[in-house]
């Protein structure tokens, strides 16, 4: 068991004279400024409720101070610890977040703040029993990974589960065994994927001590000497292997430990093998530059003492699956004690610790994913980087982006955590938990209030889902403006229940919705249904009235399909034809003549793709006029013979054109404003403007000629227009 120094004194709370004690011991070591600034931290704290007593027994204040004490040891700096002794502040009424900040700084605010959060969930989730206890410690190791935006909030965590396994002992046993279980399921693999050593193999023990003393006790016994006696004998093995390298001109980075209770512990119960069958008991790593330095440190080895036979892997000639690469190998080392020996180079060591062969995922058996396992590797760099002595300041700034989360990790109610990609709603969150529950949406509660369905979610939320007995989804979920949904599998599953509602419903919406667009549009005809059907691989023309009705097809794209497709079938006027096609340099193409000027008529503001007819003018060529434009139909029968066919080519240039919209709506302040703003934001031209009010109804007719792409933007105008308060009727202008 590792031996634990404190400056605190012994008791479980402190006074006054108790944190000059402890600032005292802070100040050897540190600036006169670290020491205020840590002084001011335990006024607040004791000030906000430092002297009230925790569940653990010992005050808020000496919890905090013995937590900062533990971070003192990481060597990490004055804000972390700060932020430990401030511990809980925020549940006091007495100061708020926004007084931190400017006390301390905004970090020490924002690492106080997301360890309150972490400390309410952790607690509530201890609380639950899970089916899959192994899913939910990955994914609360995931959250508590997840809902830090400083690296350090963990750092913290893992700090203050330390010192409740060191005072556990004096708990109740239950209490005790819940700690141990968490600790082991949940902090013990976060300080493994974090590379804090000496944190893990302490709580890894201290958990073992409590869950299984016997074990615990049993191998304590039958280890030679206390631990500090076999740290002191790796430092010896150490000592030597470096003169041995040196003699030889290699220079090699050579690290040991003895290993911990636990790990012993658990690789007895994996091979089923008594102690004496363990050779990793005290084991040393040497890292050298290339792969022949290696096999050079491998002779160094074997020439220094007996190999034990049967107890060599060569992982450097044959990889693991993983890549992972370095020679094992055992020895019967000084005083005839057995001695693990790791080499590889320093790559094969970055790849080990950091890369796809990462041991704690393979230890773990953790899932594979990407994004969260990158996070990890950042902040295990920027620990690295923080205990190499030098300037991370700048690195430290990086990371602040780098580590944005690409997930979310909430709860439900009943504690259970659920995975999301970043940006989810409540809604999404509903679809997760079950389709069901999704489609019954009406509503959400976060922390315990009511948010709107299009609100995102952060990592740490409780999220409870309010649902109607009865209730449908809405349309507008499927609509990724309104951001409804971020899950595509979420608005899949709302798509599919629209699908396969009441198919003559939606035949009744679909067909509605056409004639409406039809009407609004002015269009001369329907399309041919059938033909849209046989294009968009639908049986029958109740088909295409379905598709509309569903959202799946547009009813301004149909009722435009059969103008571009067969605009030569539809003339209803004497129209001669000719042979030969021409395509002018334009939008438009007129039949049998090549190199004619054309112009839009006036009258009508013909729009891709109405359907449309030319008429040959003296002197400027052909004139366009939509096939219903009133002028076309009041011409005389010898006029009739000056009619030419002409259609929209595919490959026209992208212009605007004039066309009117006639709107009837009751008179109040401020409508054209509101109409004029709708063209503004879709930045629609308007050039010209004719009102007209009615005093004896209380109405106002308007039309407005604005200048559009096509008949699909005319659609979304005429829409927009539609929905404002008081307009009664809405479509183009004939």
């Amino acid at each position: 068991m590792v031996s634990v120094t404190t400056s605190l004194p012994a008791g479980t709370s402190v006074d006054q004279q108790g944190i000059d004690a402890w600032l005292e011991a802070y100040g050897q070591e540190n600036s006169r400024e670290d020491v205020d600034y840590l002084r001011d931290a335990c006024e607040v704290a004791l000030d906000a409720g430092g002297d009230v007593f925790l569940p653990s027994g010992e005050t808020r204040l000496r919890h905090g101070l013995s937590v900062a004490e533990i971070l003192l040891g990481m060597r990490l700096d004055r804000e972390t610890l700060a932020a430990a002794i401030l511990l809980g502040s925020l549940t006091d009424s007495t100061i708020t977040l926004e007084q931190l900040e400017e006390r301390f700084g905004k970090s020490v605010a924002t690492m106080v703040d997301d360890l309150t959060r972490i400390g309410a969930l952790t607690g509530l989730s201890s609380e639950t029993n899970h089916a899959d206890e192994a899913e939910h410690a990955e994914n609360l190791r995931r959250l508590l990974l997840g809902i830090a935006e400083d690296v350090r909030v963990v750092l913290v965590v893992v700090g203050e589960r330390l010192h409740l396994m060191r005072i556990a002992r004096e708990l109740p046993e239950e209490t005790r065994l819940r700690l141990a279980q968490e600790t082991r399921a949940i902090y013990a693999p976060l300080a493994n994927r974090l590379g804090i050593w000496q944190v893990k193999w302490e709580l890894e023990d201290l958990s073992l001590r409590f869950l299984n003393p016997d074990d615990y006790k049993r191998l304590a016994s039958q280890l030679d000497g206390r631990r500090e006696e076999r740290e002191q004998f790796i430092s010896e093995v150490i000592e030597l292997l470096d003169g041995e390298f040196r003699k030889q001109g290699i220079e090699a980075d050579i690290s040991g430990r003895p290993k911990h209770i636990y790990s012993i512990w658990r690789k007895m119960q994996r091979k089923a093998v008594d102690i004496e069958q363990i050779f990793d008991l005290r084991a040393v790593r040497v890292l050298v530059s290339d792969i022949a330095q290696c096999y050079e440190v491998l002779g160094i080895v074997h020439g220094l003492w007996k190999h034990i036979p049967g107890e060599f892997d060569d992982y450097i000639a044959t990889p693991k699956a993983n890549m992972y690469q370095s020679i094992h190998t055992a020895v019967i080392g000084p005083e005839d004690k057995t001695l693990e020996v790791q080499i590889r180079t320093q790559d094969m060591h970055h790849h080990s610790e950091l890369g796809v062969a990462a041991h704690w995922r393979y230890k773990e058996n953790a899932k594979h994913d990407a994004d969260f396992e990158l996070r990890v590797v950042w902040m295990r760099q920027w620990l690295e980087l923080k205990d190499s002595g030098d300037d991370y300041s700048d690195y430290f700034q990086h990371l602040d982006t780098e580590m944005e989360a690409t997930r979310i990790y909430v709860l439900t109610p009943q504690s259970k955590v659920v995975e999301w990609p970043i940006g989810s709603t409540p809604l999404d969150f509903a679809y997760a938990i079950h389709t069901d529950i999704g489609h019954r949406c009406k509503g959400a509660k976060v922390d315990g209030y009511i948010v709107q369905l299009t609100r995102p979610l952060k990592s740490g939320e409780i999220v409870e889902v309010l649902t109607s007995k009865n209730g449908t989804p809405s349309r507008d979920w499927i609509n990724p403006r309104l951001g409804y949904l971020k899950s595509s599998r979420a608005r899949s599953r709302v798509r599919q229940w629209f699908k396969h509602l009441d198919y003559e419903h939606y035949v009744e919406l679909g067909r509605a919705a056409l004639d409406r667009e039809i009407i609004r549009l002015s269009v001369i005809e329907k399309p041919d249904l059938e033909e849209v059907a046989e294009r968009h691989n639908l049986k029958q023309v109740d088909d295409v009235y379905a598709a509309i009705g569903r959202g799946e097809l547009s009813p301004v794209q149909v009722a435009g399909s059969g103008i571009r497709e067969k605009q030569s079938e539809q003339a209803e006027l004497p129209v001669e034809k000719a042979h030969a096609k021409a395509q002018i340099k334009g939008e438009v193409v007129v039949d049998g003549v090549d190199d004619l000027m054309t112009n839009m008529a006036r009258c009508c503001k013909p729009v891709p793709y109405d359907s449309i007819v030319g008429y040959v003018t003296r002197g400027r060529g052909v004139t366009v006029h939509r096939r219903n434009c009133s002028n076309i139909r009041a011409m005389d029968e010898d006029e009739l013979e000056r009619l030419v066919e002409v259609c929209w080519s595919d490959q026209h240039e992208e212009s605007t054109y004039p066309v009117d919209i006639r709107i009837l709506a009751a008179d109040r302040k401020g409508l054209l404003r509101d109409i004029s703003s709708i063209f503004s934001g879709d930045e629609v031209d308007v050039i010209g403007v004719t009102t007209n009010s009615d005093r004896k109804t209380d109405t106002a007719t308007m039309q407005f000629t604005v200048e559009v792409n096509d008949v699909e933007q005319l659609s979304r105008l005429l829409t927009k227009v539609e929905q404002l308060p008081d307009v009664m009727d809405v479509k183009r202008g004939v």
